[in-house]
């Protein structure tokens, strides 16, 4: 009976402080009130003068001048710089060299106006965040394939709500906002990822959750990794083209952090 009554105790406690958290987190939630004029203003930037330009708290990855950003696993990019674009040639993949977490991206690609092969191996790219979850690019155009392996799809887990490619050879653009996964001490994730997509302007994905690291016919599960890693463009052999690459760096958001 006392080791009852010592469990039971311990079981009240932790209930109590459980609750004195919860209470806590909710406070720390709703700090002001409506119409708090002690709230922080969110700080002032310009914003672009045209779609697709870069605001001015901007970090410019690309602008066609050089690819000082970027760099392989092993060594510098070497990817083809022609005019305001840059071409995969196939040297490699290429990533920032900055890391980066929450975050908005744009980002202009264009498919070869030459078609070659059909499916996965027709205008194949992919922006991968953190150099892990990957929005694929594809040139699926009157190209048939797999549902969650088309352009604008997060690679094997979802399809785009709907296919907004233009034809080979035209501009298309991202754009994208991007939630990283947390994970706890424990290397549990104990909050997802998340991302909304524009593609050419166009809502393609919707605050979706991401199931996890991109696999190729695997289903996608977390591991644990830093809070931060590069974007990635991937050299699939197609001479695939970017240009107006930009990020903004996103803070976390109260609401947003896993109790």
């Amino acid at each position: 009976m006392k080791e009852k009554s010592i469990l039971m105790k311990s079981a009240v406690c932790l209930a109590v402080v459980a609750l004195v958290l919860a209470v806590s987190v909710y406070a720390a939630k709703d700090k002001y009130d409506v119409h708090d004029g002690t709230r922080p203003r969110p700080p002032v930037i310009t914003p672009a003068a045209q779609l697709g330009q870069s605001p001015s708290d901007a970090i410019i990855l690309f602008d066609g001048n050089d690819l000082s950003q970027w760099r392989r696993d092993k060594g510098e990019a070497k990817w083809k710089l022609e005019n305001d674009y840059m071409e995969v040639n196939k040297t490699g993949s290429i990533r920032t060299k900055k890391p980066f977490g929450n975050c908005q991206l744009h980002i202009e690609w264009a498919t070869p106006k030459v078609i070659k092969g059909s499916s996965q191996g027709r205008g194949n790219s992919g922006v991968f965040f953190m150099g892990i979850y990957e929005l694929q690019i594809l040139d699926s155009y009157n190209n048939k394939t797999y549902a969650d392996g088309q352009a604008a799809s997060i690679y094997s887990q979802y399809p785009p709500l709907v296919n907004a490619c233009r034809a080979p050879g035209q501009w298309q653009s991202f754009d994208v906002s991007f939630v990283r996964p947390i994970f706890d001490g424990a290397g549990k994730c104990i909050r997802p990822a998340r991302i909304t997509v524009l593609h050419n302007g166009v809502v393609v994905h919707n605050n979706v959750e991401i199931k996890g690291r991109t696999e190729h016919k695997k289903k996608a599960k977390y591991r644990p990794h830093r809070d931060k890693g590069p974007i990635s463009l991937q050299d699939h052999g197609n001479p695939m083209q970017f240009r107006n690459i930009w990020i903004r760096e996103l803070p976390e958001q109260p609401y947003l952090i896993a109790d």
